[in-house]
């Protein structure tokens, strides 16, 4: 039985929701999934349809919030921190419509729009290895 080579791909954003400013109590990552759910759909077909944002109570970017991956089906994951919800957007939306069509995920920081170029905290490997020995022990 042969692999099959055909997925369909899944994206996600995934936002902090517990971030906050150093001594402030706000916490910007319920603003950002808001803005950015918005900014998404307005892009209509600039960006595909298959994104899905959703919060998470913790993503260990304590000292650089507010913190944002990008995951996707077969991809390398992204972190981002420093992101703000009043000037970020732009970039976050523009980096969805460069990451959708990255077959593996992966880019440069210089390929990066604007801020994203300087505030990745992380780039994780797609899973492919783990993956390809799945394959192998069925066939």
């Amino acid at each position: 039985m042969a692999p099959s080579t055909t997925f369909s791909t899944r994206h996600r954003i995934t936002v902090c929701t517990s971030c906050k400013h150093k001594g402030s109590h706000c916490r910007p990552g319920y603003e950002l999934i808001d803005k950015l759910r918005r900014a998404i759909a307005e892009a209509d077909d600039a960006v595909p349809e298959d994104f899905e944002i959703s919060g998470v109570a913790c993503m260990a970017g304590c000292d650089r919030p507010c913190t944002v991956a990008y995951h996707g089906t077969r991809k390398a994951t992204y972190l981002f921190g420093d992101i703000d919800p009043a000037t970020d957007i732009a970039d976050l939306v523009a980096f969805a419509r460069q990451y959708a069509y990255l077959q593996d995920g992966w880019c440069s920081s210089v390929d990066r729009p604007g801020k994203l170029r300087r505030s990745t905290l992380a780039r994780v490997p797609a899973a492919m290895m783990v993956i390809e020995e799945s394959e192998a022990q069925v066939s």
